[in-house]
């Protein structure tokens, strides 16, 4: 009987170990894939920008727009009116060609430009020549638009793979993701969405925002995250700004 039970205890003990193992397998599984924006290749290989550098209490604001004109004129305004002037926007090419009059206040108002891609199509979800196809077109049109090339690139649903990454680099383009995600495209209410940022806030923080038509509560949140910003001594900066010759943050992709 007592030979039984310590065959047992070690059984026990192996299963336990098993299971231990098994649970912080899982853990680091679930943490990676609520990081899936985060992402570097091996040294002198493309990667992908979510952060800057932490020193001082710089801050990037990012707003996407892909469709409507009423929302991000309300943005564009606000900023105005706050004196702020050095955010970052990515636009779409289709977007872009359909609203000149906008692209031209963005850059009138020195806000930077990134592009969003063409048609705003998944990019894993496109053969490779189609990848291709799009961030060119998108560039040719915001340039033809701005009269400066883009150089930055978020990735339509923010999608990307290695192969992403290095038909990026090879068309002069940095991968930007970010580090604060409020989900406003979701519209949860500005006092959340001002709370997300605020709570998560550290320097070298890129902010994902949006100014498409669908997203009704970021221009009401965007006031309240301007003055509790400033209030805590954060400066504003864009992307290109924050990540210039700095140690930003990424990921291993293989």
């Amino acid at each position: 009987m007592n030979f039984f039970w310590i065959i047992n205890g070690k059984r026990m003990k192996q299963y336990l170990i098993i299971l231990i193992a098994s649970f912080f397998a899982a853990l680091i599984a679930f943490v990676e894939s609520k990081n899936l924006e985060v992402f570097k290749t091996k040294d002198g290989e493309p990667r992908a920008i979510y952060q800057g550098e932490e020193k001082g209490k710089k801050i990037a604001l990012t707003f996407d727009v892909s469709w409507g004109e009423k929302r991000i004129h309300e943005i564009l305004d606000l900023l105005e009116r706050e004196n702020i002037n050095d955010t970052t926007f990515f636009i779409s090419g289709e977007w872009a060609e359909r609203h000149p009059d906008i692209v031209e206040k963005i850059v009138k108002n020195g806000h930077e430009i990134g592009s969003l891609g063409y048609r705003y199509k998944s990019y894993t979800e496109l053969e490779d020549a189609q990848i291709r196809k799009d961030i060119t077109r998108a560039q040719q049109v915001i340039e033809a638009l701005t009269g400066k090339p883009t150089r930055l690139l978020r990735p339509p649903n923010g999608a990307f793979n290695k192969t992403v990454l290095e038909i990026a680099e090879k068309l002069n383009h940095t991968i930007v993701q970010w580090s604060i995600d409020p989900n406003d495209w979701k519209n949860p209410g500005a006092d959340q969405i001002t709370e997300t940022v605020i709570s998560e806030a550290n320097g070298g923080d890129i902010v994902l925002l949006h100014a498409s038509d669908s997203v009704k509560q970021t221009k009401d949140a965007l006031k309240d995250i301007l003055d509790q910003l400033r209030s805590d001594h954060y400066t504003f900066s864009t992307v290109g700004e924050l990540i210039a010759n700095t140690d930003t943050k990424r990921k291993e992709i293989k």
